[in-house]
């Protein structure tokens, strides 16, 4: 149906991404169509992929793809046929991004992440700290890395994220 629309609307380059790596694999070849029942699709595709001038097929699972999730999830909403017409749905980019922020002030004046890089600069604690305070610090910081000056957080997917202070947040924001 995406082809389809695509065709249209004459489309000649095309982007496809898609959360199934045995469609996506299959469709470009690099894995051997086995069911019968998907040989048809993959020859149809393969009759509608000749109508555009480039067309690439990119998998993404859909833990790493919000969208096509909830576009899955409204496609699962409707039933359709043959004789049913499918209505687009209207989606909008908009060009400047929202944010949401919370910039906390510390009461000692200190930025949040002032224990963690004192203890990866100089292997110090907080004169209050007790042994599971460092304990706790130690296991913290094997998740941050220091450049220099600048400490950043090592995200889940290994991106480096900066700290900042309020200060700098609120520069950063505005």
């Amino acid at each position: 149906m995406g082809l389809r629309a695509a065709i249209e609307r004459k489309i000649k380059i095309l982007e496809v991404h898609g959360d199934s790596a045995l469609v996506i694999y299959q469709i470009r070849g690099d894995w051997e169509v086995r069911d019968l029942k998907l040989v048809k699709y993959r020859d149809l595709v393969a009759e509608l992929v000749k109508e555009f001038y480039e067309v690439t097929f990119n998998y993404f699972p859909r833990e790493e793809n919000q969208l096509a999730d909830a576009l899955a999830t409204l496609a699962s909403m409707f039933k359709a046929n043959r004789e049913t017409e499918i209505m687009s749905i209207q989606m909008s980019i908009y060009e400047t991004p929202a944010h949401c922020f919370s910039i906390e002030e510390e009461s000692d004046r200190r930025p949040w992440f002032h224990d963690i890089l004192e203890y990866i600069k100089n292997q110090r604690y907080p004169e209050q700290a007790n042994e599971n305070d460092k304990r706790t610090i130690r296991r913290m910081a094997i998740g941050f890395v220091l450049d220099g000056d600048i400490l950043y957080k090592r995200g889940k997917d290994q991106v480096l994220l900066r700290c900042v202070d309020a200060v700098e947040a609120r520069k950063i924001l505005e």
